[in-house]
């Protein structure tokens, strides 16, 4: 289940967008992506392997920092960049949907399709479906086995030769590749739903760790396959018209007709499951947030839990950014919360818990600069060519810490009504 949270959706949408930055170079992005993954990974594990049955993002941050402003605000942070990859995905549902019907320029049928799914989602959660989990799984294997399926077919058909491989190299585009590394590891971020499932594994002390570092090594086999596929088939210029189905656009002049609606077809089933099941987490885990006592709550006249009523808050949030905001900027936010939420992981891990989990500091500190580096260099590049976005993800940091601030500032000053320790005890 987690290597298909991290393989489909995020492969369809971002890599466009990363070949648009990186040049002919683009397969790299991913390579780098993957090692970058890797070294923030290693907090995860160690923290999951010594607390299996804690491992969710929140109970890291309440360990590292103890509760308060920044367990509660960097928990935020990470689920609202869950809710961004939620609108991510459902505009990249819409742009394959429509692409068949030469529709996918047409932004209000994009956002109204977008939408829609997100509906449909919440509609199908909203059912207690028990069966979201198993669906996930098959759906995992179809579409990864889809994925190859087209990349291996493509290469065959256009060699290694053509497309962007034939296009000069420059390396003054040196800091846009290394920009383009945030969207990469988007990409792999969805390792961090593992963490969540330390209860459910034999031996998790051991297993977490395994099955995280297994499912980046499956992810980063499929994704260069993807990109020499896509690489091999169009120009970059070509890729980034066609940016926010690249896929689809490649697998035509590769495969011909019969390719491209198969392409069209499994990225409408990847992007359909990857939006309800991310509803599923993201609304557990906005739930868990609530019953900590880390965000404030409200039921504004409905009925039912507060997991009903978070459902709704995800699919009101991610269905308005799905509206409002094209792909690529629905990724640049969702790149910067990200990021800013993973260097404070590691600093937490490092600073206050790498002793009791036995962490390596050298490791810790290149995961940490490693995020810094490239959060640095993304910025820059955002600065040039679409300062605006930087705006909204240095405005929206800074409103969640501020909130946090002022709602847990007015708590009782009980540590357990704070934190919800009972609650997350049971």
């Amino acid at each position: 289940m987690g290597t298909g949270v991290m393989i489909g959706a995020g492969i369809f949408a971002l890599t466009g967008q990363i070949a648009e930055l990186a040049g002919p170079l683009f397969p790299l992005s991913f390579v780098a992506g993957a090692l970058v993954t890797s070294l923030a990974a290693y907090s995860y594990i160690k923290m999951s392997n010594k607390w299996p049955s804690s491992g969710g993002i929140a109970m890291i941050l309440q360990k590292a920092y103890g509760p308060g402003v920044v367990a509660a605000s960097a928990s935020l942070l990470m689920a609202l960049s869950m809710v961004i990859n939620e609108s991510l995905v459902a505009r990249t549902f819409a742009t394959y949907a429509l692409r068949p019907f030469g529709l996918e320029t047409t932004g209000w049928l994009v956002s109204l399709a977008a939408l829609a799914l997100i509906v449909f989602a919440y509609l199908v959660n909203a059912a207690g479906n028990k069966s979201v989990s198993g669906f996930s799984v098959v759906m995992s294997a179809i579409k990864i086995g889809g994925i190859v399926l087209f990349a291996v077919a493509a290469i065959w058909a256009s060699g290694f030769s053509s497309g962007a491989f034939s296009q000069t190299v420059s390396m003054t585009g040196a800091e846009a590749l290394l920009a383009s590394v945030a969207f990469s590891i988007l990409a792999f971020k969805g390792f961090t739903t593992i963490t969540n499932s330390g209860g459910e594994l034999v031996d998790p002390h051991k297993n977490v760790g395994r099955t995280i570092m297994i499912s980046i090594a499956v992810c980063i086999v499929v994704y260069l396959l993807v990109a020499i596929a896509v690489g091999s088939s169009l120009s970059i210029e070509d890729i980034a018209k066609a940016r926010d189905y690249s896929l689809a656009a490649a697998a035509r002049p590769a495969l011909g007709e019969l390719g491209f609606y198969f392409t069209v077809a499994i990225a409408i089933a990847a992007t359909t499951s990857g939006v309800i099941a991310s509803v599923f987490a993201v609304s557990r885990m906005l739930t868990m947030l609530t019953k900590m006592k880390m965000i404030p709550h409200s039921h504004f006249g409905m009925s039912g839990g507060i997991r009903s009523h978070m459902l709704v808050y995800t699919v009101v949030v991610a269905g308005t950014l799905a509206v409002l905001f094209d792909l690529s900027r629905i990724a640049s936010l969702g790149a910067f919360f990200y990021l800013v939420m993973d260097m404070l992981i590691h600093w937490g891990v490092f600073r206050n818990l790498r002793e009791e989990v036995g962490a390596r500091a050298s490791i810790l500190l290149a995961a940490l600069a490693a995020d810094a580096v490239v959060l640095a260099a993304f910025t820059s590049v955002k600065l040039k060519s679409d300062p605006a976005i930087v705006a909204y993800a240095a405005l929206g940091i800074a409103t969640v810490f501020l909130a946090e601030w002022f709602y847990l500032s007015r708590k009782s000053e009980d540590p357990r009504e704070i934190t919800g320790q009972g609650a997350a005890d049971e």
